[in-house]
């Protein structure tokens, strides 16, 4: 679960957002309130916000966002708690507050407004409330048995490791299968592996690099794995063709000739180059 927290300046325009029906929206929890519209709940916060003549921005705004799956599973019952807890976590007192959920979207999410004067004239302290609502959040989200923030982090990151392997994978596998000898050819080959290759071409319209998309995944080559950066696969690719070339200027995909990016030629350049080295020395020719 994700949290996020700021201090606003108004309250009814949020408030009526947050009860907008349109957004399928329902009540799930209600604090220290009687209104039955945005227009008395927000008279009823600047009730108490009169009290305080110093603070500028009295009311706080919160987002709570379970994931995709957790919110599945959540009744507005559940969706009430989460704000109770979290009001608690974050030492907000008895407060006015209303929260609402929002499910136009697969991803649910809630939206909690809370009075930042208390019923003594006091302001709550905003400083950090961005970091704090997220910590707020984790703990509610243990407490809950929701999944936190780093969880979520964590399994994209164990997900985004395997598509790297299978793309790598695939890559490997066509260059052994087909041989292909020019950028073109391997883009084609990879297409029937599932893989989409885009040329990267900057404003001035010269080809800098590659991204490979995959599962809903779009990565640069270099990402993925060092081989599939645009030098080392030039060099995959054209092998000798290009060992006595000194000005490599474009390339042709999909009939279409394509100049290459200056920092990508010197690439291209320096791994002919470290093969040309190699080569030497293995053969114990003098440069």
């Amino acid at each position: 679960m994700i949290g996020k927290g700021h201090s606003i300046l108004q309250a009814a325009s949020t408030i009526a957002y947050g009860w907008n029906q349109e957004k399928n929206a329902d009540v799930v929890f209600r604090q220290n309130l009687v209104g039955e519209n945005p227009i008395e709940i927000s008279r009823e916060f600047r009730f108490i916000q009169n009290l305080n003549v110093n603070c500028h921005r009295k009311n706080l705004s919160f987002i709570l966002s379970p994931t995709i799956e957790d919110g599945k599973k959540l009744s507005n019952e559940d969706l009430g708690k989460i704000c109770r807890l979290f009001i608690s976590q974050m030492k907000l007192g008895d407060r006015q507050g209303i929260g609402f959920v929002h499910r136009d979207k697969a991803h649910l999410h809630i939206h909690l407004y809370i009075n930042r004067i208390d019923f003594k004239g006091n302001a709550y302290h905003v400083g950090f409330i961005s970091n704090r609502s997220q910590l707020a959040a984790i703990e509610v989200a243990k407490q809950m048995n929701l999944k936190t923030i780093k969880e979520v982090v964590q399994e994209k990151l164990d997900k985004l490791a395997l598509i790297r392997v299978e793309i790598k994978n695939k890559h490997d596998s066509i260059m052994k299968r087909f041989r292909p000898k020019t950028f073109d050819r391997y883009i084609k080959d990879m297409k029937t592996s599932g893989v989409k290759v885009i040329p990267s071409i900057n404003k001035a319209g010269n080809l800098q690099g590659f991204r490979f998309a995959y599962k809903g995944y779009n990565l640069k080559g270099s990402s993925i794995h060092r081989t599939m950066e645009a030098g080392n696969l030039a060099k995959q690719l054209y092998g000798k063709s290009l060992s006595g070339s000194r000005n490599i200027s474009a390339v042709k995909i999909s009939q279409t000739i394509i100049p290459i990016a200056a920092s990508l030629a010197r690439s291209i350049a320096k791994q002919i180059a470290t093969n040309t080295i190699k080569h030497t020395i293995s053969t114990g020719i003098e440069i």
